[in-house]
């Protein structure tokens, strides 16, 4: 056996003990992640103050540095996100629907773990807690494989929830990191059949499409972001400026930023003279259609077709100008990546015909793009952003990394 495979079969392992773990005790496995990451944050901050100086050296862009980084007051949210987790009920074991037939035979469904999880990510050490936070909650276990750049930090992050576990009294093989960053391991973990039960890109596009395409495991897509904002001729104009700025360069770099802005013709010019201003203040790249491009003047460049397709994952902003909202929506449909979207308008009934027609797993009215995020959306953390429509989306939860199991009941029966 290889090393992953090996790997792969302490993980299989564990989902007997974890699955019937019981909600008491996976709580206490997480108030001891909790309560280990707390008290010796030093070592973690330690080990990503190196990955963060190698990646200086190496040119990484500002904002992959920014998703990179940990500070005191980061740590101090990831262990918010893990309680938060702890509070949440436990789907596991939970009757979803029962009946009793007319023969008799009482037919519940349950909820019941996925299994092993695996999930591949990029330069986010966040990840690292996230995941597993859910995945122990949920009764699924884990192997992590993030990116190069921060595999100092989850290394230390790992470690400690590992050895956070085994005090908790459960299998330290609940939760598991790839060492190895090179991609013959990332390809490996994805035609690890008959150990990983599914697997849970989280990353830019390229790296979910090539996971998709390549992976003989089940995949669950998520966190393709190319988010619009559609700016309506009935727009509240100073509302839709303040909107853009936050859904922009609140985080640029993660997948719920807003990527390209769609202006009614009508009120572009009005519209532009108040949201530019505020976009000037992060040094936003304006990339223009023609009509936007002459009102911006030098402040824009003329965008290439590539661009109404782009997730930038950084200050930069598409801009398009459209005749009205069916235009805004079959643009959407046709470019968006089934993310997030939003309509800024101040009429009802646009808004509704807004969100009918909007093929998305999160669609607004007045509200930035950035509020797509399990904490906010009351899940506690989140696993992911779903953009496929089999099994989960949106949002990935406790709820969304379960699966369904058939209890029957009889005395007797036979057919």
């Amino acid at each position: 056996m290889t090393a992953l495979q090996q790997q792969g079969a302490a993980a299989k392992a564990a989902t007997y003990v974890l699955s019937t773990a019981g909600t008491a005790k996976k709580n206490a496995a997480l108030e001891a992640i909790a309560r280990i990451l707390t008290e010796r944050q030093d070592e973690w901050l330690a080990a990503n103050a190196e990955d963060v100086a190698a990646a200086k050296e190496a040119g990484i862009r500002p904002a992959m540095l920014d998703r990179l980084t940990l500070t005191p007051e980061r740590i101090a949210g990831i262990v918010d996100g893990v309680r938060q987790v702890a509070a949440l009920p436990d789907p596991i074991g939970r009757a979803d629907k029962t009946e009793t037939r007319p023969n008799g035979l009482i037919i519940s469904r349950r909820r019941v773990p996925l299994g092993v999880i695996a999930i591949i990510f990029e330069a986010r050490p966040n990840v690292t807690v996230d995941a597993a936070a859910l995945c122990l909650k949920s009764g699924n276990v884990c192997i992590l494989r993030g990116g190069r750049e921060a595999i100092r930090s989850n290394r230390c992050a790992a470690a400690l929830m590992r050895e956070a576990l085994a005090s908790a009294g459960l299998p330290e093989d609940c939760i598991s990191l790839v060492q190895d960053t090179s991609h013959e391991t990332a390809n490996e973990l994805m035609h690890l059949d008959g150990y990983v039960d599914v697997l849970i890109p989280r990353g830019g596009a390229g790296l979910i499409r090539a996971v998709a395409a390549e992976a003989s495991v089940p995949v669950i897509r998520t966190g393709e972001g190319v988010c619009h904002i559609y700016v309506d001729n009935e727009a509240d104009l100073d509302m839709a400026a303040s909107i853009l700025l936050n859904a922009k360069c609140s985080r640029p770099s993660v997948c719920n930023a807003v990527e390209c802005v769609l202006i009614h013709r009508d009120v572009e010019r009005a519209f532009l003279e108040k949201a530019v201003p505020l976009l000037d203040a992060y040094h936003v790249e304006l990339r223009c259609d023609p009509e936007a491009l002459a009102l911006v003047g030098d402040r824009g460049i003329p965008a290439a077709e590539g661009d109404w397709d782009a997730e930038y994952d950084d200050y930069i902003l598409a801009v398009r100008t459209v005749g009205g909202m069916d235009e805004a929506i079959d643009f959407i449909n046709a470019h968006g990546t089934q993310h997030s979207e939003s309509i800024l308008t101040k009429n009802y009934f646009k808004a509704q015909h807004f969100l009918d027609r909007v093929d998305a797993a999160a669609v607004y009215v007045n509200a930035s793009t950035r509020f797509t995020d399990g904490g906010e959306f009351g899940l506690g953390a989140e696993i992911g952003i779903s953009t496929q429509k089999m099994h989960a989306r949106g949002p990935m939860g406790l709820e969304e990394l379960t699966s369904c199991k058939y209890v029957i009941y009889g005395e007797g029966q036979v057919r």
